[in-house]
């Protein structure tokens, strides 16, 4: 029977899609699962197909002051049934024969985890398991991440992954590591108190330029395009002098200055968590900027809460918009009335935000969407004195609207996921709608 503390391998996959960008994008779970293994005793390794900053690259790779950046990118045929697209189809990250490479240098580990991101980018996923069966044939590969979990059947049948897995990871890795290694892993702070977890395993990539954060995880609304709730199903919180402690290491021990709120809720219950949090970091006098690319809601975010983000270093806000048809008879998000809205803008406008500062997200590219909506929704949020941002839907398996999209497609979307990719605007049928949503993104209106 094996008793040494087994050897885990965790790999990011590359990206396969018409365009990509490290817009504060990291593989969070799966740095938390890195963390959790490493604490306990572990050997862990980590490989990045993303690494913006992979010792072969020939030139320093750009940095913009906030820490996203491009990743490098190499154009690859497209998949089967886009081959008349007109759009060019790239691998984003590194080399082939650097991950090849990198893997012939790693001792050989008991188990490899691979997690994956957006659904479409399944086939991105498929050629790294591929590239890691190349070199470890006999080593087994756990999947999860959000497509293992939205396209659960479709991960099985199409990657070399001996086990995927649905959902958070932590509970199931006492059973994953035993089944595999043998190795009997103590899991009794794995229940499920996100303070009991350590800080996520940043400190494996090769530079940190901006830190995801997690105050929690799930959200209380089920908005009918959106999967949160089927991935996380109920709503966990962290304290807010864990999440203070998080951030004052990676910047007072890694230099790092941006950080990336992850969060579906961040501003939910805020007198509990986000107010306290905030005042912890603006009494820290700590020089830090914070970003929500994942929104924030619309109707949280009152004078107290515009005045503490401004204080705290809040420098890229978004918020959760969708549309501006505030009727009781709109379809899609009914979270936001429009004194919700105008109230929001007014108290981060009072707060000190600049315009470039807040941006709203409108969906776009819905099935059967009145684009006039949009171009509506676009002139008032530019009228209230912030910007539009077109979000472009992309079909989600397991949403309230995944049928309707699934029906109201020109592509087979139960087929593969790279049809869902919102590249393609897979539920625009007219040539003419596909017209206008050009000059909506080039703000021709």
């Amino acid at each position: 029977m094996k008793t040494d503390p087994p050897h885990i391998l965790c790999i990011n996959p590359w990206i396969h899609d018409f365009a990509a960008f490290d817009f504060w994008a990291k593989p969070l779970g799966l740095l938390y699962i890195a963390a959790i293994l490493r604490k306990k005793g572990l050997k862990v390794s980590f490989l990045d197909c993303l690494d913006r900053f992979h010792p072969r690259e020939p030139r320093e790779a750009k940095v913009l002051w906030d820490g996203r950046g491009p990743f490098r990118k190499t154009e690859i045929d497209p998949p089967q049934g886009l081959e008349h697209i007109g759009q060019k189809f790239s691998r984003y990250g590194i080399k082939p024969q650097w991950f090849e490479s990198d893997l012939k240098q790693i001792k050989k580990p008991d188990i490899i985890f691979v997690t994956s991101l957006m659904t479409y980018w399944a086939a991105g996923v498929s050629e790294t398991l591929q590239a890691v069966k190349k070199i470890f044939p006999d080593v087994p590969i756990v999947l999860g991440g959000i497509y293992a979990s939205l396209c659960f059947e479709h991960a099985q049948q199409n990657t070399l992954a001996d086990l995927v897995i649905k959902g958070p990871a932590e509970p199931r890795l006492k059973k994953i590591i035993k089944t595999f290694t043998k190795f009997e892993l103590d899991d009794h702070d794995l229940s499920g108190d996100l303070d009991a977890l350590p800080f996520p395993a940043l400190d494996l990539q090769h530079k940190i330029t901006y830190a995801p954060v997690l105050t929690s995880r799930g959200c209380p609304f089920s908005c009918e395009y959106c999967a949160s709730s089927y991935l996380e199903p109920r709503l966990r919180r962290r304290s807010p002098e864990n999440v203070f402690m998080e951030i004052e290491h990676w910047h007072k021990n890694h230099g790092v200055k941006n950080f990336a709120f992850y969060d579906d809720a961040l501003l939910v219950s805020a007198n509990q968590y986000a107010f306290p949090l905030f005042e912890k970091i603006i009494s820290s006098k700590m020089e830090l900027f914070f970003h929500t690319p994942n929104a924030v809601h619309i109707n949280a975010v009152s004078k107290k809460a515009a005045r503490l983000m401004f204080k705290a270093g809040f420098k890229t806000i978004r918020l959760g918009l969708e549309t501006t048809d505030f009727s009781k008879t709109r379809n899609h998000d009914k979270k936001v009335g429009d004194d919700d809205f105008f109230n929001a803008v007014e108290n981060l406008k009072t707060a000190g935000f600049k315009k470039d500062q807040v941006g709203a997200y409108l969906l776009c590219g819905l099935p059967n969407q009145n684009l006039d909506e949009v171009q509506m929704s676009m002139h008032l949020v530019k009228q209230a004195g912030i910007q539009p941002v077109l979000a472009y839907y992309t079909p989600i398996p397991h949403t309230a609207m995944w049928e309707t999209a699934v029906n109201n497609s020109k592509f087979n979307l139960i087929e593969h996921p790279v049809f869902t990719n919102n590249t393609l605007f897979p539920c625009v049928i007219s040539t003419i709608d596909l017209n206008r949503i050009s000059q909506l993104k080039n703000q021709k209106i």
